[in-house]
């Protein structure tokens, strides 16, 4: 990772730290903090008190703030100089359909007072929809097919919003997150419940991105790329979901999970997991290595499944 000098490119005078807020400080935004410690003042929104501790802890200023209150949003009003924004979009549908309240309420705050340099947001891939299998990059127009992705989509107009009026904002749309030090970051689980995969005719291609590189993008983001820009946050694997688990189950000495048809998955899956495998694309993540600079220390998932420290033969 550069130096901070180099990131924010001038030496940072001492009357004028940068102030990063972290909106949705679960694992990614703590890895994200960790890579910045000690070069900014990091800041945490958090809806839990419980929480406090924890962060602070971790070297972060805790913030208490809850984004379904947009009231209590209103103290991040000229808080920060860089905001990195990873909180999810409501889970449910609510009284204005499929748009992100919480997304609006932060940008409708940070606009109250001073602007922030920068807001990086962490969005889907999901946003584009079925490609059929496509290599695609940024430019693909969004086509969401689930409440979620629609609910995404709606969180980077917001953005985009903010970003008129002068802050630089950048997208960054990420795929499966996946890291062996990650609550749920491998498939080892799916392995152990021996959850079937579709056969390879019917199969899609899944896309992938190591915790540890996306923080890295993440922190990168905040300091680079044009204003209004959009990335695909990816690693360089082209593997669908049967093999990338089938790969795992092998990694791990585990056997291989059954292969069945579409409609015999549509009968025996739950309807959150049949559609992410009703939606296949490839992802060109040139954009992201050029403009932000990042350099995938988990290139594939052939060295990111190993547990830290393993090595492979």
């Amino acid at each position: 990772m550069p130096s901070f000098n180099s990131l924010s490119g001038s030496r940072p005078s001492r009357f004028r730290r940068e102030r990063v807020l972290v909106v949705g400080c679960g694992d990614v935004g703590l890895r994200a903090a960790r890579a910045l410690r000690g070069r900014v003042r990091l800041l945490a929104l958090t809806s839990s008190p419980d929480r406090v501790p924890a962060l602070r802890q971790a070297g972060l200023t805790p913030i208490v703030g809850d984004l379904d209150i947009p009231a209590s949003l209103r103290r991040l009003s000229g808080l920060a100089t860089r905001v990195l924004h990873l909180a999810a979009p409501p889970r449910t549908e609510g009284p204005r359909g499929w748009r992100d309240p919480r997304t609006l309420g932060l940008v409708r705050a940070l606009r109250l007072r001073s602007l922030p340099g920068a807001l990086v947001y962490g969005s889907t891939t999901g946003v584009y929809g079925d490609c059929g299998g496509a290599r695609i990059d940024e430019t693909r127009a969004v086509r969401p097919g689930t409440p979620r992705a629609h609910r995404r989509v709606d969180a980077e107009r917001a953005v985009r919003w903010l970003g008129r009026s002068g802050v630089a904002t950048r997208i960054l749309r990420i795929p499966g997150i996946y890291a062996p030090d990650r609550e749920g970051g491998t498939p080892r689980e799916r392995l152990n419940k021996g959850t079937p995969v579709l056969r390879a005719e019917d199969d899609v291609y899944t896309s992938h991105i190591h915790a540890d590189d996306l923080a890295r993008a993440c922190v990168s983001a905040l300091f680079r790329g044009g204003p209004q820009r959009m990335f695909h946050v990816s690693d360089d694997t082209e593997l669908k979901i049967g093999d990338y688990i089938d790969f795992a189950a092998d990694l791990y000495g585990m056997p291989r999970p059954p292969r069945i048809t579409r409609e015999e998955a549509k009968a025996r899956l739950p309807l959150l997991q049949m559609s992410f495998m009703s939606e296949s694309r490839r992802l060109d993540n040139t954009r992201m290595k050029r403009e932000l600079r990042v350099r995938l220390r988990h290139p594939t998932v052939v060295t990111g499944l190993l547990p830290p420290g393993a090595c492979r033969e």
